[in-house]
């Protein structure tokens, strides 16, 4: 049966699934705002510490936004990106909220997991399909074991 630390630990991973997506939004609006900064092609460190430090500010909601008007390539994925905002902003704010008691009984507990896992699986849904916007298919790299050459260190951002 389902401890309290698996809940935990289970939110833990569904919070990151949703930071993957954040992060990977974020990098796409830092992309699109360079090219029409032109900073590629004429390189601007200051302009582009401003364009970093504004974007990194911004929600996921705002990111959705942004990308939304200024990338056309994401409009097919308005209403997957639309539920991935909604899961994760009642993950973020009232998840523990929702289930109330539930987190101290095993059966309780059994429902928190499979909401978990249901939202964990709706954020990865979406950050797989905006990286393969970008190139990157991670069901052909974990089928392909390619995850496994990763690097491993940490990169001060």
């Amino acid at each position: 049966m389902p401890t309290l630390d698996d809940v935990y630990r289970k939110f833990g991973e569904t919070s990151e699934a949703a930071q993957l997506l954040e992060t990977q939004l974020g990098t796409m609006l830092i992309m699109n705002k360079c090219i029409e900064e032109n900073i590629m092609e004429n390189p601007n460190p200051e302009k582009a510490s401003e364009i970093f430090k504004e974007i990194n500010k911004y929600t996921l909601g705002r990111l959705i936004r942004k990308l939304s008007n200024n990338d056309d390539s994401i409009s097919h994925l308005e209403e997957l990106l639309s539920e991935a905002l909604k899961i994760r902003n009642r993950l973020a704010h009232s998840f523990y909220l929702g289930h109330n008691l539930r987190r101290n009984s095993e059966d309780g507990r059994v429902i928190m997991l499979k909401d978990l896992q249901s939202v964990h699986d709706k954020l990865l849904e979406a950050y797989k399909a905006v990286m393969l916007l970008n190139g990157t298919d991670l069901d052909k790299m974990v089928a392909e074991n390619v995850y496994m050459q990763l690097p491993t260190g940490h990169l001060p951002i």
